[in-house]
């Protein structure tokens, strides 16, 4: 079952896939390539997986996994050296 914490780990996998760095609508493109059948069957989750994302990379930052983004819009989501 898939629920916004599985979110976390894709999040960290999408921009990991990216080189490190991409834009929030880059990250959604490679969460949904890599996990769509997974998010057609999510219920819900299939229609708010893309807020749950932004939650998820929140957590990410929170946790010193993505550099923080200053509350600056456009800013790509970054691996953080930690």
């Amino acid at each position: 079952m898939v629920t916004r914490e599985i979110l976390i780990g894709w999040v960290l996998e999408a921009v990991s896939a990216l080189g490190g760095s991409g834009h929030v609508a880059d990250v959604a493109r490679e969460i949904w390539k890599r996990h769509e059948m997974d998010l057609g069957a999510a219920g819900d989750l299939f229609y708010t997986w893309q807020y749950d994302m932004r939650w998820a990379a929140q957590q990410l930052r929170n946790s010193g996994k993505l550099k923080d983004v200053h509350g600056r819009r456009g800013v790509p989501w970054e691996l953080s050296d930690k």
